[in-house]
């Protein structure tokens, strides 16, 4: 499963030329100068990212490096119009964003199931003869030539879309709390980075609803700069409504711990922080109730004005206030 995530290509994409406008006059044993009748150029197909919902990641691009599509073909008499170059589709799924690879413009983003975007436009057909006739020009002897086609190397980024992100430092129980509540099946081991990919799962909810969990792999300190694999784990975070922030309630300084994961997001993107969250205190089953007390009025203390964020201590292990977070999160989603 690890092998086969991939959130990031590179293609060349190329459109072909369109189709020359035609230079013809009307011509049959009736008429011997009829006027003109050239038709237009067809123009060259486009390559158009679709999104596709059974998709979740962009594997099947990976060693496609050159996508082309065809170019149009000319007019020709009777003002009968040359065919259109056949479109070259990309199917992806949803979260994907389309940059040029120059610039780092984005140039499309793919976020609904059937959603198309052209990334890049094929040549546009010349117009035949029969356009430019008027009243003083009565034959035209030319006609448009098509717009040449585009060589453009893009880059195709998916950024997972989910209700709810997991953030937290490696080995915080984000896989072990996503196993629980869902149905996915995460690898899960005593040791940091054991996920190295995204894994999505859906929580269900009362009354049949239901919400999308992302299990983000662990960030550490510095991935703002690339540290670790920060900037590929950074860019996941981004679709999240909401941010579900875990600490261990056995590290040596929960707000501290909360904080430095804080500041990782900011300085990757301050827009981030404007995010909806709440701090999960994981593998709390380790602690007795006046030790849980004693951490709560310490957090309530510490975590004042703008760094105040609602908490719930929960195990899953245990299943401890796992009914009480997944009330906490969805009434956070539908405010």
């Amino acid at each position: 499963m690890e092998t086969s995530f991939v959130d990031y290509v590179k293609i060349c994409c190329r459109t072909g030329k369109g189709g020359a406008g035609s230079v013809h006059f009307h011509r049959d044993k009736f008429t011997a100068k009829g006027g003109p009748d050239g038709g237009n150029g067809g123009r060259a197909g486009h390559i158009i990212l679709k999104g596709n919902k059974q998709l979740w990641t962009l594997i099947h691009l990976k060693f496609r490096k050159h996508v082309i599509a065809e170019p149009g073909n000319p007019g020709s008499s009777g003002n009968s119009s040359g065919k259109q170059g056949k479109d070259e589709y990309l199917e992806v799924p949803l979260g994907t964003i389309a940059r040029d690879a120059e610039t780092g413009e984005q140039c499309g983003e793919i976020t609904e199931d059937g959603q198309e975007v052209i990334i890049v436009h094929g040549g546009r057909g010349g117009l035949g003869n029969a356009n430019f006739k008027n009243s003083t020009l009565q034959s035209p002897q030319f006609a448009q030539p098509g717009e040449p086609g585009k060589t453009e190397w893009k880059i195709l980024e998916l950024k997972v879309l989910a209700d709810v992100g997991l953030v937290g430092f490696p080995n915080a129980g984000k896989s072990t709390l996503l196993s629980v509540l869902s149905a996915a099946k995460p690898e899960i081991a005593n040791y940091p980075f054991t996920t190295l990919v995204p894994n999505l799962g859906i929580v269900n909810y009362r009354d049949y609803k239901s919400f999308v969990m992302a299990d983000i792999p662990g960030i550490i300190e510095g991935a703002h700069e690339g540290k670790g694999l920060g900037l590929r784990f950074l860019r996941h975070i981004e679709r999240n409504s909401s941010l579900l922030f875990l600490v261990s309630c056995d590290c040596k300084d929960i707000v501290d711990e909360y904080k430095i994961l804080l500041n990782e997001l900011e300085k990757y993107s301050p827009e981030l922080l404007d995010k909806k969250r709440i701090l999960g205190i994981s593998k709390s089953d380790l602690m007795d109730a006046e030790l849980e007390k004693e951490m709560k009025k310490d957090l309530d203390k510490r975590l004042k004005g703008k760094d105040k964020v609602p908490t719930i201590f929960f195990s899953s292990a245990s299943q401890k206030n796992l009914t009480e977070l997944k009330d906490l999160l969805w009434e956070q989603l539908n405010s």
